[in-house]
């Protein structure tokens, strides 16, 4: 037998069906009649993670022992759940070891399981991934069923993986991220008994087909992780009234209490100097993660020494030493991250985002943090290859307009690139039409008409034009300052080429 290596791991991995073969199934075909009955898919949902649990050789009462912070919601998920970790950390002797299961990855799958803020070692994956995939094989030979398809689809997988990994590694307080939605996702099979806080970040329109077409009908799906007597977070937002009734309703029918933390007192608090997780839209997701850990800590047993913030109604302005050095040295892969160049002097920002409401919240933090130089190029590396691409570039494009200072204008170069790393083989073609069509809505939008903007068939040559450039402005005493978003395929792809990392 071949030896099972992280490499063999991520060969399998890659065969599970995709989130995206999932996603597709609720959109039905074009020549399906308007009278067709459709099938409920979101029903079915828990029942089958419910037996993929089973088949792997655990129950939702085995999850008990990992007291958890569960987030949904539509942008913030992953900031929230990186600050939350990087605030447990600071306590082990309350949270113990501490568990984080995020998604989607940007570089490295082994990103989606962390063990105190790191991701798992290559070894560590390997083999605990091996035992679970051999324990749905046993299921299926011993129910008599077919080994082929006797696996869960990928996000499932890797769920079941998480929980596994913690279990055995001794872990104490986990925070787990939704995938999608909250009522059906995978991970709200964890027990009420398991559960710590329950939070809910920024709401939008975000995969219509499986929650809904209005903010109030996805508020339903995300407020589906309340659990009977765990005080749920969220924050109490001015002009949402439909939003906020929606949440109201759906805590009072889990038994859920709703802690609401007020938007204005947020809007007015400075925020934490020198956070990694830059941009002043963090400072709600600080400020959720902050009253989620408080509760976990408070329900483990841990007593805040008397003062302001052993009081319900404290101020973010009296949190313990510990929760400001969580909340300034979080990080998150791909998420307002910079990265810099120093020897061609560019300075990388990069951000997945890929909704309209995290597009403008991009533009925002890249706009006000390209401010801070006086000399700097602004150049843009955009791709969305699934949604209305040219409509999101727009929102982008008048968010950074709007935020910018520099007399070089919002950007001085874009490049419209998809996905792949490498340049396509001898006669492959690749589709560059979604990349064209962006590149005509740069140059409407450049009214000087002075900006240049054209396409690439891959990542390597936008990199490489890019550092061409770089030299060149270098030597005349300039920064260049690129922003990279729209997709978190392009934004992995990029931190691998310029960090020169493996996954």
């Amino acid at each position: 037998m071949a030896a099972r290596s992280y490499d063999e791991a991520l060969t399998l991995l890659a065969t599970l069906q995709s989130n995206r073969a999932i996603t597709s199934l609720f959109t039905p075909p074009p020549t399906t009649s308007p009278s067709s009955p459709k099938p409920d898919l979101n029903a079915q949902a828990i029942p089958e993670m419910l037996l993929w649990l089973k088949r792997a050789g655990y129950t939702p009462s085995d999850l008990a022992p990992l007291k958890t912070i569960h987030v949904a919601g539509t942008k913030g998920k992953g900031s929230v759940s990186a600050l939350a970790t990087s605030i447990l950390t600071r306590y082990p002797a309350v949270a113990g070891r501490v568990g984080t299961y995020t998604s989607p990855h940007v570089v490295s799958v082994r990103e989606r399981i962390m063990l105190d803020g790191q991701p798992i070692s290559r070894e560590l994956f390997a083999s605990y991934f091996f035992q679970l995939w051999d324990r749905f094989a046993e299921s299926a030979r011993a129910d008599g069923r077919e080994e082929e398809g006797c696996r869960p689809f990928y996000f499932r997988f890797l769920t079941i993986l998480a929980w596994h990994v913690f279990l055995s590694e001794g872990v104490r307080s986990a925070v787990v991220e939704c995938g999608i939605g909250g009522e059906y996702d995978a991970t709200n099979v964890i027990p009420a008994e398991a559960v710590t806080a329950a939070v809910v970040t920024q709401l939008g329109i975000d995969h219509v087909a499986m929650l809904g077409d209005t903010v109030e009908k996805i508020a339903w799906h995300k407020a589906g992780i309340f659990k009977p007597g765990v005080k749920s977070f969220t924050m109490k937002l001015e002009g949402r009234d439909g939003v906020m009734e929606v949440l109201r309703e759906r805590a009072e029918e889990k038994g859920a209490p709703l802690v609401e933390v007020p938007y204005q007192k947020v809007l007015e608090w400075e925020g934490v100097e020198g956070a990694r997780l830059g941009g002043d839209f963090q400072k709600f997701n600080m400020a959720l993660a902050v009253a989620a850990v408080r509760e976990h800590l408070v329900r483990l047993g841990h007593v805040f020494d008397e003062g302001p913030f052993a009081r319900d109604d404290y101020s973010l302005k009296d949190m313990p030493r510990e929760f400001v050095d969580g909340l300034r040295n979080a990080s998150l892969r791909g998420r307002c991250e910079v990265i810099k160049d120093e020897a061609n002097a560019i300075e990388w920002y990069v951000d997945g985002a890929h909704t309209d409401e995290s597009l403008e919240a991009a533009g925002k933090w890249f706009g006000c943090a390209a401010n801070d130089l006086p000399r700097v190029v602004p150049v843009l590396v955009f791709n969305q290859q699934e949604r209305d691409s040219q409509h999101l570039l727009k929102v982008l494009l008048h968010t950074v307009e709007r935020t910018r200072c520099s007399n070089m204008g919002p950007f001085q170069l874009a490049i419209f690139c998809r996905n792949e790393e490498e340049e396509p083989a001898e006669g492959e073609t690749r589709d560059l039409s979604v990349q064209e069509a962006n590149a005509r809505t740069f140059r409407d939008w450049d009214k000087s008409k002075v900006c240049a903007a054209w396409t690439e068939t891959a990542v390597k040559p936008a990199l490489k034009a890019i550092a061409d450039h770089a030299r060149e402005w270098k030597r005349q005493g300039y920064t260049t300052q690129v922003l990279v978003t729209g997709s978190f395929h392009l934004v992995g792809a990029v931190i691998k080429n310029v960090e020169h990392v493996e996954g």
